[in-house]
């Protein structure tokens, strides 16, 4: 009988411990891989955003979609969908620098559908009207077939430039 082996954290829940790369993509057991996002992480919103930020800055938009899964089930219920659709769009960018143009494009608007609801300025200085723009122009060259550099794509989450 073939036995599979299931990584588990302190507490027994299914955690799969590979390392992975940049983009989230599992790496063999023993390789050199990224430092992972600490789960379960409770930040102030500037905090969240300047940590997602940095990551997307860095080309790791799958490890800023931890960030901002933090913040939307840790943060007050009246922003949970702000930060998932934050997420979404890291997710998106993460899916179409891995090549997956279908599924990059259709997180890509989903996030940025939701983020066009809250008109141009968003909470915590937050550039929703840009960031809804920069979505749906990202999933339409991703939908045409652009290669998408994770880093080079990276947007900005506030104001200017």
């Amino acid at each position: 009988m073939n036995e599979t082996r299931r990584d588990r954290d302190a507490e027994g829940r299914a955690r799969n411990a590979r390392p992975r790369d940049g983009l989230g993509r599992p790496l063999p057991y023993g390789a050199e891989g990224v430092d992972r996002q600490p789960e379960g992480v409770v930040r102030r919103p500037g905090e969240t955003l300047v940590e997602a930020q940095r990551l997307l800055d860095a080309g790791m938009p799958f490890h800023a979609h931890e960030v901002f899964e933090d913040a939307w089930k840790s943060g007050p219920e009246a922003e949970r969908e702000l930060w998932r659709a934050l997420a979404q769009l890291a997710v998106g960018l993460t899916h179409a620098a891995r090549g997956n143009s279908a599924g990059g494009a259709r997180l890509l608007r989903r996030g940025g559908g939701v983020l066009a609801g809250y008109g141009e300025a968003g909470p915590h200085g937050i550039a929703v009207g840009r960031l809804a723009g920069w979505a749906r122009e990202l999933a339409a060259r991703v939908e045409e077939g652009a290669v998408v550099d994770a880093a080079e794509e990276a947007p900005r989450l506030r104001g200017g430039p």
